[in-house]
């Protein structure tokens, strides 16, 4: 089933949690509240959102060091995600992760991963978990494009194809691999064909389009839980900010930018709203909602007490 015209204004509102979020935890950022550095997501919600509201609670979710948004989209507490950037105790975990490694097992959420492309042996175990326990549980992970040239994209894939394993293999092209063009390192740069190689399902989406993104997810999960096997998915994208915070953006011009914010997903989605006859009031009262949501979890954030350094090395499996 497509998503239903009356979720619409709950996943504008979703969409814009997960970009309040990000441009809260930039302000956090150059205030040297938060440590290090973080990869936003701005202008990938659509991936975000489309992609998890296809599953239910109990399907499993990786995701990249730019998983923000799915990770709120999977069902993350926006408190406990903003207190984990602030490096609190309170955090989704204990302040001790940071930004790369948003987990939440009670929704799914089997954690964002640093390192590229190691979140999709991750899913496909967890896929293969449940299809030996015989449970209705489908796996989906979420990788870029640079993520194709990792040696164990061709090995996961592989075996999800041989056991008919209910995972999906969701590639946000967002035509940069870090600060390289696509083109530049990979042989062949439409990604689906790699995915269809292996001999499973292999399909490209407008990933800016929040009801197509839904309905493609939503339909590789029903193929899963049937016993259909995996699905690969290329959703085309486009980051809207740096690759990270400090990131020049020498590599792309601003008119390239300019164009893309034309068609972002936050934009489409405010204009498809429109048609179906919501005025500006409702579209306010949205984000107003979505800001309030925002405030509250920096003030929740901000008042909860840091970590006990006696506690570094709690919660540690060697």
């Amino acid at each position: 089933m497509p998503l239903s015209p009356d979720r619409l204004p709950e996943a504008y509102r979703q969409m814009l949690i997960i970009r309040k979020f990000e441009e809260a935890i930039r302000d956090l950022y150059q205030k040297g509240q938060i440590r290090g550095s973080f990869h936003p997501c701005v202008g990938q919600e659509a991936t975000a959102v489309g992609g998890c509201w296809a599953l239910q609670k109990e399907d499993y979710l990786t995701c990249t060091y730019r998983g923000h948004g799915q990770a709120i989209a999977k069902g993350l507490s926006v408190r406990t995600a903003m207190a984990e950037m602030l490096g609190k105790v309170t955090g989704c975990s204990k302040g001790k992760g940071g930004s790369m490694h948003f987990t939440d097992p009670s929704v799914g959420l089997l954690g964002a991963n640093a390192i590229v492309a190691a979140g999709l042996p991750l899913a496909t175990g967890a896929a293969l978990a449940a299809q030996l326990q015989k449970q209705d549980r489908v796996a989906l992970t979420f990788f870029g494009e640079g993520a194709v040239n990792q040696g164990v994209f061709f090995e996961t894939l592989n075996l999800a194809v041989i056991w008919k394993l209910p995972v999906i293999f969701v590639c946000e092209n967002n035509r940069y691999s870090e600060m390289t063009p696509s083109h530049e390192t990979t042989s062949t740069v439409e990604t689906y064909k790699r995915g269809g190689s292996f001999g499973m399902p292999a399909l490209v989406v407008d990933g800016n389009d929040v009801e197509a993104m839904y309905a493609i997810v939503e339909e590789a999960a029903d193929r899963a839980r049937s016993g259909g096997g995996p699905t690969y998915i290329e959703a085309m994208t486009y980051r809207l900010w740096g690759h990270m915070m400090g990131d020049p953006e020498v590599y792309r011009t601003k008119d390239e930018v300019a164009q893309a914010r034309e068609v972002e997903p936050i934009v489409r989605l405010c204009q498809r709203l429109k048609q179906l006859g919501y005025s500006d009031a409702d579209l306010t009262r949205l984000e107003a909602e979505a800001e309030a949501v925002i405030t509250d979890a920096v003030q929740f954030a901000e008042n909860s007490p840091t970590p006990n350094p006696n506690d570094a090395f709690t919660d540690v499996v060697a």
